[in-house]
């Protein structure tokens, strides 16, 4: 699939900003649970999202006061969200909700991620997939520092239309 050129943080049409309000709008992740603040950049197989809720007190994930490195991983499955959206966006079309089916090859390097006073930055790699299914390779980073990695298997809700 070509997506043509297009400004990294904009939509595939070039003008929209792919901020919260644009996120907000295209995952089902709403209010204090959608995580992330904005699209870095993307293309037809990657995704680069910039977080900013590890840090807030009234962080929906957070048990104890503290927010865990594996909630890193909702930060990742909604930047591959995100990535269905835009994607599915260029064709005109709206992405179908996806559901976590797998995880393998979780990497945690760090216990915790409300201690981190720089952004988070959680990106996405499609490595496979069809209409069915998607498996992403992910990663969540801060100020350089992986802090988590792993694949996810994705299924995809049916078609309501076929």
């Amino acid at each position: 699939m070509s997506l043509g050129a297009t400004p990294f943080n904009r939509g595939p049409a070039g003008g929209e900003a792919l901020d919260r309000r644009w996120i907000e709008a295209h995952i089902p992740h709403q209010g204090p649970m959608c995580l992330l603040e904005e699209v870095l950049t993307w293309d037809a197989t990657h995704i680069r999202c910039r977080a900013i809720s590890h840090r807030l007190a009234s962080n929906p994930l957070r048990a104890g006061g503290r927010l865990g490195a594996v909630c890193g991983v909702e930060y990742a499955g909604q930047a591959m969200a995100v990535h269905g959206a835009i994607v599915a966006s260029v064709s005109g079309g709206r992405a179908r909700p996806g559901y976590l089916a797998s995880l393998r090859n979780l990497v945690l390097h760090v216990t915790r991620l409300d201690d981190l006073p720089e952004d988070l930055i959680a990106s996405a790699e499609r490595v496979a997939g069809d209409e069915g299914t998607a498996l992403y390779h992910f990663a969540v980073s801060c100020a350089g520092r992986e802090l988590l990695s792993g694949r996810a298997g994705i299924v995809f809700a049916a078609d309501p239309t076929k």
